[in-house]
C-alpha cells in the first residue's frame, strides 16, 4: 500500500477490463500521470493478481465474461487481507440501478464511459488520498489505544503493587509467615473457579475471580492499627485485648471505604473492603465484627475465610505447631470439637473439598522453611 508521506503519483492502480483498447488506453493515461499500472482482462485474474501483490486501488469494469465486476468486487470485500482496497467502477452502464449496485457491491465510485482523462485522474487521486489519510488514521488509533493501554497496564500494575506491599506491612506486623498473602490469594482463586464452574457463583462474572484474588491480600489490612503488645503478644489474649484485636476488621474497612468513595466504581476496592470487615463472620452467624449469617456474609468474604483458616492450620506460630494437610483438611470439614463446619458457607467448603490437593500443592509451592 502506498504510505502517505509518499506522493501519490507512486501509487499502484489495478485496472481489470476485458477490452483490450480500454486497457491500453486506461494504461497510458495512468502511466502518464506517474502511477504504476497492472492491467488484467478478466475478474479471475484480478483477483489473482489482487491477491499476490495488492494495489492500491482497482479501476474495474462491469460487464466482462464470466465474473462480472459485481461480483469481483464482492469476493475483495469478502476478503479480509483485501476489503479495505477502494474500487472504483468504470462502466458504459450509466443507469442509477447499475450505480447504486456498484455501491452495494462495495464500490466508492462509479465513473460512466465514455469519460475525460482529467476527471479520471481527479477521480483517482482524491480517493488515494483519502484512503491513504485513512490508513494513518488506523495507524495512528492503534498506536494511541496501545499506548493507552500500556499506561492503563503500568498505572494498574503499580496501584495493585502498592496494595500488596501495604497488605504485606500489615501482615510483617503480625505472626504471619511471609508468604500467607500470596498463598490466600492462590486458595481464593481456585475456590471461585471451582464455584464458577460448578454455576454457584449467582451474579459473579469471571472479574471476579480476578477481584478475589487482588483484594484478598488486603484481608487484614486493619492490623496495622493494632498495638504490638497485642498483635505480638505470644500467648493468649485477654477478653478485653480480643476485643480490640476484633477491632481489626473494622478498621481495614474503614480505610479502604476512604478510597472506595473516591473511586466508587472501583469493584477490586470494594471487594478490598467487603473482605476486611467480612472475613471473620460465620455462617452461623456466631462471627464478627457484624454478627451476619449465612448469605447475608459476601461471597468474597465466605471464600476467604476457608482459605485464612486453612493457612492458619497450616502454618506455624509462636503459639502453636503446623498441621499437616489431612488434619487441616480433617478440621475443615468434619471439626475438632468446636463445631467449625457450621462456621463456612457449605458451597463453598463443599468446593475445597474437592479441590483440598490443589490447596495442599499451593501451600508446597508458596511455602517458606
Amino acid at each position: 500500500m502506498i504510505h502517505p508521506e509518499s506522493r501519490w503519483p507512486a501509487a499502484h492502480i489495478l485496472v481489470v477490463d476485458d477490452i483490450p483498447e480500454n486497457r491500453v488506453l486506461l494504461s497510458e493515461q495512468l502511466d502518464q500521470s506517474g502511477y504504476a499500472v497492472t492491467a488484467v482482462s478478466n475478474g479471475a485474474q484480478a483477483l489473482a493478481a489482487a491477491a499476490s501483490v495488492p494495489p492500491d486501488l482497482i479501476l474495474l469494469d462491469i460487464d466482462m465474461p464470466g465474473m462480472d465486476g459485481y461480483e469481483v468486487c464482492a469476493k475483495l470485500k469478502a476478503d479480509p487481507a483485501l476489503r479495505e482496497i477502494p474500487v472504483i467502477f468504470l462502466s458504459g452502464l450509466g443507469d442509477t440501478n447499475h450505480k447504486v449496485r456498484g455501491f452495494a457491491s462495495g464500490g466508492i465510485d462509479y465513473i460512466t464511459k465514455p469519460f475525460e482523462a482529467k476527471e479520471l485522474e481527479a477521480r483517482v487521486t482524491t480517493h488515494l488520498k483519502l484512503h491513504s489519510l485513512q490508513l494513518e488514521v488506523e495507524r495512528n488509533n492503534t498506536n494511541l489505544q496501545h499506548l493507552v493501554d500500556e499506561q492503563v497496564k503500568e498505572i494498574s500494575e503499580s496501584h495493585l503493587a502498592t496494595i500488596l506491599a501495604l497488605s504485606k506491612l500489615a501482615e510483617h506486623r503480625d505472626q504471619e509467615t511471609g508468604n500467607h498473602i500470596l498463598r490466600v490469594q492462590r486458595y481464593c482463586r481456585a475456590l471461585a473457579v471451582k464455584l464458577a464452574r460448578q454455576g454457584k457463583l449467582a451474579g459473579a462474572d469471571w472479574g471476579f475471580i480476578e477481584n478475589i484474588f487482588q483484594a484478598s491480600a488486603m484481608h487484614d489490612i486493619g492490623k496495622v492499627d493494632i498495638p504490638d503488645r497485642i498483635l505480638l503478644k505470644p500467648m493468649a489474649l485477654t477478653p478485653e485485648e480480643t476485643a480490640i484485636m476484633k477491632m481489626h476488621s473494622d478498621l481495614g474497612a474503614q480505610t479502604l471505604a476512604e478510597i472506595v468513595a473516591a473511586y466508587p466504581k472501583n469493584t477490586f476496592l470494594k471487594m478490598g473492603a467487603e473482605v476486611a470487615q467480612s472475613h471473620h463472620e460465620r455462617w452461623d452467624g456466631t462471627g464478627y465484627p457484624r454478627g451476619l449469617a449465612g448469605e447475608n456474609i459476601p461471597i468474597s468474604a465466605r471464600i476467604l475465610m476457608v482459605a485464612d483458616v486453612y493457612d492458619a492450620l497450616r502454618s506455624a506460630r509462636p503459639y502453636k505447631k503446623p498441621i499437616d494437610a489431612a488434619q487441616a483438611r480433617a478440621i475443615l470439614l468434619e471439626g475438632d470439637g468446636r463445631t467449625m463446619p457450621r462456621h463456612f458457607d457449605p458451597a463453598v467448603l463443599e468446593a475445597f473439598k474437592q479441590i483440598s490437593g490443589e490447596f495442599e500443592a499451593i501451600y508446597s509451592e508458596f511455602n517458606e522453611p
